[in-house]
């Protein structure tokens, strides 16, 4: 497992991580989040409420103190409610966009030096309002972070995975994580030209 940024400085911030299970998930995943604990960094996880406490439980069996680090300031558990959709919900890109540029300098602001986002994207597939935008906001979403150079982790089940749409989200993340092994991605697209790639689709396919 190679997903460490100890003394590193980091050039690209986005990775899309694939699992076939929560186990393997975790296996990977928590070693990196007890890593930002251990370096004095925040960690802030975008979850489904109904696993919030199975997440913090599968935190502490792995060595990170959730608890003390919740009430430190040092980790936060927010739902997808609270952070992908809003009051309706509904997905609105350019909210998220705006909401991940602010939580980014959240953390510089509470005196962290990094902030390490995980998302849990198992809400696109729910066939929710705004839910066809999120190819365009993972494109989108690399400036914000890049602007703002902290690292953001989406995590994707494969099993619910489209071919079609594996490609999209290689091609609008400049990492992957595969089998816990962070790789630069040769399939990256930069984002303004995926972007006019995916506007040109979208006519396509009214016409």
């Amino acid at each position: 497992m190679n997903l460490s940024l100890a003394g590193t400085e980091i050039e690209y911030f986005h990775v899309c991580a694939f699992f076939n299970s929560k186990e393997e998930e975790y296996d990977v995943l928590v070693p990196f989040f007890k890593e930002a604990v251990e370096q004095g960094e925040k960690n802030m996880h975008i979850v489904d409420a109904a696993f919030a406490a199975e997440h913090k439980a599968r935190l502490v069996a792995g060595g990170v103190d959730a608890h003390q680090c919740e009430a430190c300031g040092q980790l936060e558990v927010v739902s997808w409610h609270e952070a992908y959709l809003d009051e309706n919900g509904v997905f609105d890109k350019d909210r998220m966009l705006a909401t991940v540029d602010h939580l980014t300098g959240t953390g510089r602001d509470a005196g962290y030096k990094r902030l390490r986002i995980m998302g849990n994207m198992d809400w696109a597939f729910k066939d929710l309002p705004g839910a066809d935008k999120l190819i365009e906001y993972e494109a989108e979403v690399n400036d914000v972070l890049a602007r703002n150079r902290q690292p953001a982790v989406c995590v994707y089940d494969i099993a619910k995975l489209s071919g079609s749409m594996m490609m999209d989200l290689l091609r609008t993340h400049p990492l992957t994580l595969v089998g816990g092994v962070v790789q630069e991605n040769p399939f990256y697209t930069p984002p303004a030209k995926m972007l006019e790639e995916l506007r040109a689709r979208d006519a396509q396919a009214a016409s």
